[in-house]
């Protein structure tokens, strides 16, 4: 009597990375249903885009698609657990940055889009700082034990810095390929010292209607006010980050101080399995996949 025994599949029948997230999409069917309206209006978006030689729009559209596979991603290689709403905000996020944003010009039509989109990026990137710690645990070298005042401070802080890398990205790409990431905006009044006689000393100017830009070749440029080059919209950009981390933070200190009763913070800060719980559903899988064994003959 013969007995075929199964063996622990080598790590190289493991899915590829784009089908193990493809598969932990579609392990909520909500938020699987959301990937799929989503998918095909980008997609639409992309063709309508290709027919109107938009070749910016098709590249965003692109990118679109990519990054709706940022939560399985994060889950995948993190080795943590997205909510069905984390992960459908997280979308929509994506979708409402890159295709209304950009494809459908949403932060020049409507003036709070931006401003709404970075403080939902501080809101989200809290969350995960939350998660950080734990994910840091994991290290049988280091081991943090923060009260709930710190956990959030980290929080707030791991997401105001994603804000800052963000802004750098905006800086150097306009400096690189002289786009315009960086909004100007014009003010009528700036005090500034390069004006006085010893450079230094601040001189305010007041009710500026008009500013003159003279090129070498003669070209000129009139604009209402004094042009500020980026800065203004990008403290603007930080400190709404900074509203909506702090409002999670806020959040989340609440609920880890009174035993995990918030919903909201529940709904969205990422979970972290235990080392177990990691061990056994890293033997469940290749079972699953492999099948049943074969009867005794």
């Amino acid at each position: 009597m013969k007995h075929k025994t199964h063996t622990a599949p080598a790590k190289a029948d493991r899915p590829n990375l784009f089908r193990r997230m493809f598969r932990k999409i579609r392990e909520n069917q909500i938020a699987f249903a959301v990937y799929c309206v989503l998918c095909l209006i980008t997609i639409a978006v992309i063709v309508v885009s290709a027919i109107q030689q938009n070749w910016s729009g098709c590249f965003n559209g692109v990118l679109t698609l990519l990054l709706f596979f940022l939560p399985a991603f994060l889950e995948d290689k993190l080795n943590i657990r997205l909510s069905a709403a984390l992960e459908i905000i997280t979308m929509l996020f994506v979708f409402a940055a890159e295709i209304l944003g950009e494809v459908g010009r949403y932060y020049t039509r409507f003036p709070f889009w931006d401003n709404l989109l970075h403080c939902l990026n501080g809101f989200l990137f809290a969350a995960f700082g939350f998660a950080l710690v734990e994910i840091c645990n994991r290290s049988k070298k280091i081991t943090f034990q923060l009260s709930p005042f710190f956990l959030a401070l980290v929080a707030c802080c791991f997401s105001l810095s994603i804000g800052v890398f963000w802004e750098f990205i905006e800086f150097f790409t306009d400096l690189l390929t002289r786009s315009d990431m960086q909004k100007d905006t014009f003010h009528t009044l700036i005090s500034s010292g390069k004006f006085s006689a010893d450079g230094q000393t601040p001189i305010i100017i007041r009710n500026i209607t008009e500013t003159v830009i003279t090129t070498a070749d003669g070209q000129s440029y009139t604009v209402n006010g004094y042009l500020d080059i980026g800065l203004f919209d990008t403290m603007k950009d930080l400190m709404v980050d900074f509203i909506g981390a702090f409002l999670f933070s806020v959040i989340g200190y609440f609920h880890l101080k009174f035993s995990g009763r918030s919903r909201i913070a529940k709904a969205l800060i990422p979970e972290v399995p235990s080392v177990e719980e990691h061990g056994t559903s890293e033997q469940t899988e290749p079972q699953a996949q492999e099948g049943t064994a074969e009867q005794p003959k």
